[in-house]
């Protein structure tokens, strides 16, 4: 028997990106889809032990030795952190998010674990400066899947029109990575966002944001949608696997168009391999958006995966904080 979660659509999105972020770490840039397959026979996908002997002798980098399952990735601690700020601040502070970015992923911050390059060189501005004096654009010239890791708690958070999510999303986005594809990437998932959170079909909702990517993105990402009906993992073999928004975007797009729930989706992306935990941010608040605002909790996140997932009371905190009120208790729906 398997028992699923109702969850508020706004909570929900949050809560779809950390859990899927938290479930994928164990086989986090493990590039060999057999390699996975093989595991999955006997050990499984989901919240896995991170161990070297699964990436001996393939294609992968091995960067999660310090963890334990269930414990987020940099990008899941990226999006915690925004959703922290939300509820201490209730509106975004740029000045004060750096400075709790740099303290925290910075020389003695709490965090431990792989720093990505986008995050490497924004430490390296963010650090040489006063707060007083951040520049607005504090990010690298860089692409890669990190710009997504705070738009579900943008989403989520944002009480306006799209028009000023999109602007808010330009202003977060370009602290880490000032890029113009890694911004139009994150206006297009912001976009989605925002339509699922009124109850709009998932199709309908990809195909609108698909000019917010512009350009060349656009293009995969349409093709991702037209290409439905084929395997994900051909078009990840086509589209590439790795940490970039080129690459990961058309597979949570492809992903999204094609599964049927939240489970079967976070466990597609894990198959894929490569950057699994970059793409499961966006791909895990996409799905969980879409079913909390379908009404149906039978395809939403499981309850034995929220449970697993080891910063939940921080999170819940923080949800409720931002509601302004205390967590709602959550309703079990077992099918």
């Amino acid at each position: 028997m398997q028992t699923n979660i109702q969850i508020e659509s706004r909570a929900a999105t949050v809560m779809g990106a950390l859990v899927a972020d938290a479930a994928s770490l164990g086989l986090h840039w493990l590039y060999d889809p057999e390699r996975i397959a093989q595991i999955e026979k006997t050990a499984g996908l989901v919240f896995l032990q991170p161990e070297a002997n699964h990436y001996a002798g393939a294609k992968g980098y091995f960067a999660h030795g310090n963890k334990q399952a269930g414990d987020s990735s940099g990008y899941g601690e990226t999006c915690l952190l925004a959703l922290k700020h939300f509820a201490q601040y209730r509106e975004f502070d740029r000045r004060a998010y750096q400075q709790q970015f740099s303290l925290y992923f910075g020389p003695g911050g709490q965090y431990v674990g792989y720093v990505d390059t986008p995050t490497r060189q924004t430490l390296r501005v963010l650090l040489a400066e006063k707060s007083d004096t951040f520049p607005e654009k504090s990010g690298a010239d860089d692409d890669q899947l990190i710009a997504l890791s705070t738009i579900p708690v943008l989403a989520a958070a944002h009480q306006g029109s799209m028009d000023k999510l999109l602007a808010l999303v330009d202003t977060v986005v370009r602290i880490t990575n000032n890029n113009a594809v890694a911004v139009a990437a994150a206006r297009c998932v912001a976009s989605v966002l925002f339509c699922l959170q009124t109850g709009m079909p998932m199709r309908e909702a990809l195909e609108q944001a698909v000019p917010h990517a512009g350009g060349a993105l656009s293009d995969l990402l349409a093709q991702a949608i037209a290409r439905r009906h084929e395997n994900s993992l051909a078009i990840a073999s086509e589209f590439g696997s790795a940490c970039h928004v080129m690459e990961g975007l058309p597979i949570v797009f492809h992903i999204a168009s094609r599964e049927t729930d939240y489970r079967a989706a976070v466990q597609e992306n894990i198959r894929i391999g490569g950057d699994s935990c970059g793409r499961s941010i966006a791909l895990g608040a996409i799905m969980a958006a879409h079913w909390s605002g379908q009404k149906s909790q039978s395809n939403g996140i499981p309850l034995a995966w929220i449970a697993r997932y080891r910063n939940l009371q921080m999170a819940v905190d923080a949800l409720a904080a931002i509601n302004g009120d205390s967590a709602d208790c959550p309703e079990a729906v077992r099918e």
